[in-house]
């Protein structure tokens, strides 16, 4: 309870607590339910309107964060109301991020090899404000001392400089990288300083004229990609269900 006091209430950070843990668990319960709706197990079935018309999640999902966010905005750091509205906008956004592909798409792709950006989008967002609650700032201007507190030309030069980082890893097609590495510095310099991967910006403008990087940048992507794409399809498949498995394409014979 010490360490709750001193480290998330007095900061005010409790309402950003309340949002995270009910963003997660709304998740994990929508994604338990439909889970059971597709395998046609338990009493839940899929809501639909008059027609016929099927109402995805994503539905209500906008309504409760535009109610909770507006109601964060007006409640301040502290309070039940702050509370209450921290805890309104996590399920809404819970409800919208899990059909996050489907946003993407403009189509329902919930079970599709697609439908895996949505769970992607989910972890990201958690680990992210996950960094936040714990005392990351955005950008890296955190850990500083009185005095450069008291210097903004420090505070902004931190800002620019790791921008710039960041930046950089988007460019070399390192968008999980640049997205973690505003929060974390040391993050976006290990970004900016590796190879860009085949087929982004960088690698294109930059390695046009460099066989070698091209070549040593395609086998690097090579490997990473063959070492972690299955553990991480593994952890998808493990928190969001495994997607529909794609048709086979028939051939054509002559």
């Amino acid at each position: 309870m010490g360490w709750l006091e001193r480290n998330i209430i007095e900061p005010g950070k409790l309402p950003l607590l309340l949002a995270l843990v009910s963003f997660v668990l709304t998740f994990l319960i929508t994604r338990g339910i439909t889970r059971l709706i597709r395998a046609g197990r338990g009493p839940f079935r899929n809501v639909s309107g008059s027609g016929g018309l099927h109402i995805h999640h994503v539905v209500p999902g906008v309504i409760l964060t535009i109610v909770g966010g507006f109601g964060a905005v007006a409640g301040g750091q502290h309070g039940f109301g702050s509370a209450l509205a921290a805890v309104i906008f996590g399920i809404g956004a819970g409800l919208v991020l899990d059909e996050f592909a489907l946003v993407l798409h403009l189509a329902d792709v919930y079970w599709t090899e697609a439908g895996r950006k949505s769970v992607e989008m989910v972890v990201l967002t958690a680990s992210l404000v996950g960094l936040l609650l714990i005392g990351f700032s955005p950008l890296g201007v955190n850990d500083l001392s009185d005095d450069q507190e008291q210097n903004r030309a420090t505070v902004i030069g931190n800002v620019v400089v790791n921008f710039v980082f960041a930046l950089i890893a988007l460019f070399k097609g390192k968008a999980r990288i640049a997205v973690f590495g505003v929060i974390v510095p040391v993050i976006a310099l290990i970004g900016a300083v590796r190879l860009a991967r085949p087929g982004s910006y960088w690698a294109k403008r930059f390695y046009r004229r460099r066989p070698r990087a091209r070549a040593k940048s395609s086998l690097r992507a090579y490997h990473h990609d063959r070492r972690w794409l299955g553990p991480r399809r593994a952890f998808q498949d493990w928190i969001g269900g495994a997607p529909d498995p794609e048709p086979a394409r028939s051939l054509e014979h002559r």
